[in-house]
């Protein structure tokens, strides 16, 4: 094994799972998210020495991820359809007051536009900065506020209408 490829190998093992939990919190599908990141993977071997020279590569990959993820939502032709009934939600009146239940937030999650979803899974969930997001994102600090500022409040209202249905039920 070369050494170029003893790198490469390193920083998948490192970094996969955070590109993993990135691509499928910007697409909302496990196996989709599978499928962006092995494409992102195998795109960043082909350019891993040009990479490596200027530096960051998580930070290269993680904007592979969310663009791979973008590119499937303007592209509706790449997307499977499914054809199986989705199951219900699951009903629990466990939650704990004021914090959504995880599966409530990845529900209301899919409910997000593709920018909108991106930036705040770039902002909150992997904790970026107004800048870092911009940046990965290819637009201005303020649209990836506004955009985040309106997907926290489609969020909080996603998963108030939830829990109202499920005390009505």
């Amino acid at each position: 094994m070369t050494e170029r490829d003893r790198d490469y190998v390193e920083f998948v093992a490192s970094a996969s799972g955070s590109l993993r939990r990135t691509a499928f919190l910007v697409c909302g599908d496990r196996h989709r998210a599978d499928d962006i990141v092995q494409d992102t993977l195998y795109k960043l071997y082909l350019s891993w020495p040009k990479i490596q020279r200027v530096g960051n590569p998580f930070a290269y990959a993680r904007r592979m991820v969310v663009n791979a993820a973008h590119d499937g939502h303007r592209r509706p032709w790449r997307r499977e359809v499914s054809t199986a009934d989705v199951p219900d939600g699951v009903h629990r009146d466990d939650f704990v007051a004021g914090h959504a239940d995880r599966d409530e937030v990845l529900e209301a999650l899919r409910g997000l536009g593709p920018r909108q979803r991106a930036c705040v899974v770039l902002r909150y969930y992997e904790d970026l900065s107004v800048e870092q997001t911009a940046e990965i994102l290819g637009c201005s600090e303020g649209t990836v506020k506004s955009q985040a500022a309106r997907g926290l409040s489609t969020l909080r209202q996603a998963i108030d209408l939830t829990r109202r249905r499920s005390r009505a039920l």
